[in-house]
């Protein structure tokens, strides 16, 4: 009895011995344009804080703006998430601008480094072009009541958030934090959790006081970072309409390079893995099917021009359907999501300058004399290969025939076909000696 009572206090005191996990922030950077990479990013980063009982999530933030309808999920996931997440943004020199506004906007701690700047969420198209019409004003619109509903939510300055949209106004640090745009200014993450600790947010509805003392560690926050898995970095890069597009245009190019010279291998592999990326990309991106129908449907008559010379006519039509499918290729009205206009004209230009290459060169070589088979012969020099008196055989373009000459000609002189009978040549003496021997 006593042995078991030994053992039962060795265990406990062993239990008590074990070391317990020290409690870490986690924390993402994010460094560039908001695109559904980005915003799967996001949404893994607090499934995991969540899954790691991290006191907060910290979202590092430094970008130029981005999708609207990525930016979106990553709000809609901000709001709801079940752990605090403090949008930082920083180092010194960065912005939160155009998309950046809604994501510091939706944290429930929103902190700003010295030197750094928030605003500008006018929404533009794909490269930083004016959206005219209805059109534009039907997306400002709904982009104003969304930056309007973060802000009404998270108890930000309302007034301001609708401004940045509307008159894309764009505010430092200091003064983001004086009209309450954001919390705090901080120098480092170590400022940001010594001015978050304590803090009441509202997480699922749910008043909470933020717990960070116990993530410090001999003066310095610990913090557990978490990356992009590899299949994200590399969407990363192809979320964007315009590397979408050109690698659509480079993959369909390679292939109609090997079904024309077939063999050539290098041209059908580099175009097939450009296909296949850019259809990844279009994956993610809001693609118009009846833009990409237009696309297709170019592309498939300006191959049928290359194939059946019909003088441009069908490489025309083709070269419209391509551009207004280029053109049309994102539903730009919902997301503003678009392919620059210089680059679809760029390259719908080069492809106007190629047809008409080809049909320039398709009338030249009808208007050039035949030089294959029956009208090719004629006027063809050669040897007579025996006495033509008037039957003999000649030897043309290195090919025995059988001819008739007008006259009599001795073998070894040159002869020129005069018409072609069925497999029998009609010839007469050449009058130049240039004759071809072979």
């Amino acid at each position: 009895m006593r042995g078991v009572l030994g053992l039962l206090l060795l265990g406990a005191v062993a239990g008590a011995a074990e070391p317990v996990a020290d409690e870490a922030l986690s924390r993402i950077v994010i460094d560039g344009t908001i695109n559904p990479a980005v915003a799967d990013f996001v949404r893994e980063a607090i499934a995991r804080a969540e899954a790691d009982h991290a006191p907060a999530l910290v979202i590092q933030l430094d970008t130029p703006g981005g999708l609207l309808p990525s930016v979106r999920a990553i709000v809609k996931d901000i709001l709801a998430a079940r752990v605090p997440v403090i949008v930082y943004v920083a180092p010194s020199g960065a912005g939160a601008g155009s998309a950046g506004v809604f994501i510091t906007l939706a944290a429930h701690i929103a902190a700003m480094a010295p030197g750094t700047n928030i605003g500008a969420a006018h929404p533009v198209g794909g490269q930083g072009e004016e959206i005219k019409g209805v059109l534009g004003e039907k997306i400002e619109n709904f982009t104003a009541s969304f930056s309007e509903a973060i802000a009404q939510q998270r108890g930000r300055n309302v007034e301001w958030a609708v401004k940045a949209v509307r008159e894309s106004v764009s505010i430092t640090a200091e003064e983001a934090a004086k009209i309450h745009v954001v919390d705090f200014v901080a120098k480092d993450l170590e400022d940001v959790v010594a001015q978050a600790d304590g803090r009441e947010v509202d997480i699922g509805g749910e008043k909470r006081k933020l717990k960070l003392s116990s993530v410090w560690s001999e003066g310095q926050v610990r913090v557990r970072s978490y990356g992009m898995r590899l299949a994200q970095r590399l969407l990363n890069v192809l979320a964007d309409p315009n590397i979408a597009y050109l690698l659509m245009m480079a993959g369909v190019l390679g292939l109609y390079v090997e079904l024309t010279h077939p063999g050539v291998v290098f041209p059908g592999v580099v175009g097939g893995i450009c296909l296949v990326l850019g259809l990844t990309a279009l994956h993610v991106l809001p693609v118009n099917a009846s833009g990409l129908a237009l696309l297709l449907l170019g592309v498939a008559l300006l191959v049928a021009e290359a194939f059946l010379p019909t003088f441009g006519l069908i490489g025309a039509g083709g070269i419209a359907a391509f551009l207004l499918g280029s053109l049309f290729l994102f539903d730009t009205a919902g997301t503003g999501v678009a392919v620059a206009r210089s680059l679809v004209f760029g390259v719908g230009g080069t492809l106007a300058v190629l047809m008409l290459s080809i049909a320039v060169l398709v009338v030249r070589s009808q208007r050039r004399p035949s030089v294959v088979g029956a009208e090719g012969m004629v006027g063809a020099l050669g040897v007579a290969r025996s006495r033509l008196a008037p039957a003999g055989t000649v030897l043309v373009r290195g090919e025995y025939w059988t001819a008739e000459g007008d006259e009599v000609v001795d073998a070894g002189e040159p002869v020129e076909v005069t018409a072609v009978e069925g497999l029998r040549l009609r010839v007469r003496r050449a009058r130049s000696r240039a004759a071809e021997r072979r």
